[in-house]
Parts: C-alpha cells; sequence; structure tokens
C-alpha cells in the first residue's frame, strides 16, 4: 500500500498454475476470470475500487476462450487493462500472473493487523461452495451451474468497501477459513475463537469439518467492535480474545491437531 494525497495505492499481485489452481483441461475463459476475480477480492479486502491491471500471460495454442473470459471479467470489474507481457514456454506448466492496482479511499486502510480482543468476528458468507464445485467438475455434472462457484469466484467489492471504515481487521478467504483466520489472529497478536456451528456453510452438515478448511471461496472475514451496525449482511462466528497458548479456538479447543487448517502452498 502506497500513500498518495488523500487516498491509498493497494497493489496486489496473484499467480496461478494449472493442476494447482485450476483443472489442466479447464474452459480458458474461466481460467481467465479466476486470475481476475482472485486478484479483485484481494483489493476488496481492503477496501479498494480497481484502477486497473496488467496482466503476466503464457502464451497457449489458442487464446481466443481466454481473451473472451478475460474481456469478461476486465468489464464485471470495472478494471481497465494497463499493460503487461507474454511468453511462449512450449512443454511447461502453463502460469499467469496478475498485478491489480487499487485506490482505497477510507482514511485507515484494513488489513488482517488490526483486530483487538473484544471485536466480533465476522463473516459475510457461507464456505464450501467451491469444494462442491470442483466436486461437481470431477463428477462430470453437466449443469454448469453447479461448478458455477469453483470456476467463477465473485469479488465482493461492495461489500469491501462498505466495511472499510469500520472493521478493525479484514481480509479474503482464500485458503480457507480456519487458517485465514489463524493468519489474521498472529498478525493482529491476539487469539480469534470461532464457533464453528455459527459459520455458514454450502454443504450438508456432515462436511462442515471440510467446508471450514477449503479455500477459493473469497468471502470477507473481518473483525469489527462491539456494537457497531454492519453495513452489508455479514453473519458473527466469533470474538477475539486476549492473546493465549494458541492463535485460534474453535469450540473452545485450539485448532490443527487433528487435520490442516487449510491450504498452503508449499516452497
Amino acid at each position: 500500500m502506497l500513500p498518495l494525497g488523500t487516498e491509498t495505492l493497494v497493489l496486489t499481485h496473484d499467480m496461478i498454475a494449472a493442476g494447482v489452481h485450476f483443472l489442466p483441461d479447464a474452459d480458458p475463459a474461466d481460467i481467465a476470470w479466476r486470475l481476475v476475480a482472485t486478484n479483485m477480492s484481494d483489493l476488496a479486502a481492503k477496501g479498494a475500487e480497481p484502477v486497473g491491471v496488467l496482466l503476466g500471460h503464457m502464451l497457449d495454442e489458442d487464446d481466443t476462450r481466454f481473451l473472451a473470459g478475460l474481456g469478461e471479467a476486465l468489464a464485471h470489474y470495472h478494471a481497465p487493462l494497463l499493460g503487461g507481457d507474454t511468453i511462449a514456454v512450449p512443454g511447461g506448466t502453463r502460469v499467469l500472473g496478475l498485478t491489480a492496482i487499487g485506490r482505497a479511499t477510507c482514511p485507515r486502510v484494513p488489513s488482517r493487523t488490526g483486530a483487538r480482543a473484544g471485536d466480533g468476528l465476522y463473516i459475510t458468507g457461507p464456505v464450501g461452495a467451491a469444494m462442491l464445485g470442483l466436486e461437481a467438475i470431477r463428477a462430470g455434472t453437466p449443469d454448469p451451474a453447479a461448478s458455477l462457484a469453483y470456476r467463477r469466484p465473485e469479488a465482493l467489492m461492495a461489500e469491501g468497501r462498505a466495511l472499510a471504515p469500520l472493521v478493525t481487521a479484514m481480509m479474503d478467504v482464500s485458503d480457507g477459513l480456519l487458517l485465514d483466520a489463524a493468519r489474521m489472529a498472529r498478525a493482529s497478536g491476539i487469539t480469534l475463537a470461532i464457533d464453528s456451528a455459527a459459520v455458514p456453510i454450502a454443504t450438508p452438515e456432515n462436511r462442515r469439518a471440510e467446508a471450514l478448511r477449503w479455500g477459493d471461496d473469497y468471502q470477507l472475514l473481518f473483525t469489527a467492535p462491539a456494537g457497531v451496525v454492519l453495513p452489508v449482511p455479514a453473519f458473527a462466528i466469533g470474538r477475539a480474545l486476549d492473546a493465549g497458548p494458541a492463535p485460534l479456538l474453535v469450540d473452545g479447543a485450539p485448532a490443527g491437531e487433528e487435520a490442516p487448517l487449510g491450504y498452503q502452498h508449499r516452497g
């Protein structure tokens, strides 16, 4: 983030790779949408609106569908393509990158570091929809709506801008609710206590534990002072406590002992 007069310039860069972030046989239009939306979600978590994007593109044999999806996504988010670069790497794993530039007008741009003991913990919507979407693709489900949450995630731009002046900390849920909550807790130097039953899920109840650990839903996770009136629909899922022996408590117990908290990149 770079202060620029009365505003703040927000820059974010995400990369996606075949076989990691999208299926190798995915529709290139969906890949382009996903690349844009994940970056827009980072801007949303800062309460920023897009200024434009820079694309790092690895050429394919036919990029017609990719360009169509890119155009759709950029038009949807009102984010012009400002430039970038292309390369050709025959036979290599396809890797794409996008830098998004945004402007935030809130005097204090939200980050993951501001949560304070006594704050409430909230999420804007259900988790687990992207997990079901990927399963629908792998199962060959013909209805495209069944996989939409995975193929074309939605960045919550308006919600982020509305929440920015009121929250103490905010981030998007990209790698799993529990993992991202633990990251926020560590960054803020507090403990976050989550009531798992209060978390909205898009899955059957018997898959709640998976939904809390699966990423790609891009809901906004945030903390806010007690008594604040929220300008957008959100679900209270826990609270911030003074720092304890664990950064994250789930139903009163330290999290992460039985299963990984979410998706983590390995170096």
